[in-house]
């Protein structure tokens, strides 16, 4: 996901997504204390996810 992408969304539509993604950081944690997922290398593009949407966020609030 792109901060672009990002920023052309409302702050509703960016809560909401940072909602999922850290659903699914969780879901994806969770497969790995088990061993069952296969790319661990997905976990850190969920967080670099989630920093971009809260510091898209964060610029939507400080305008």
């Amino acid at each position: 996901m792109k901060a672009t992408e990002l920023r052309k969304m409302t702050s509703a539509e960016l809560t909401s997504k940072l909602k999922e993604l850290k659903g699914e950081l969780f879901n994806l944690r969770f497969q790995n204390a088990i061993n069952q997922l296969d790319n661990p290398h997905k976990i850190t593009e969920v967080k670099h996810d989630i920093a971009r949407v809260m510091t898209v966020l964060r610029e939507k609030n400080a305008e």
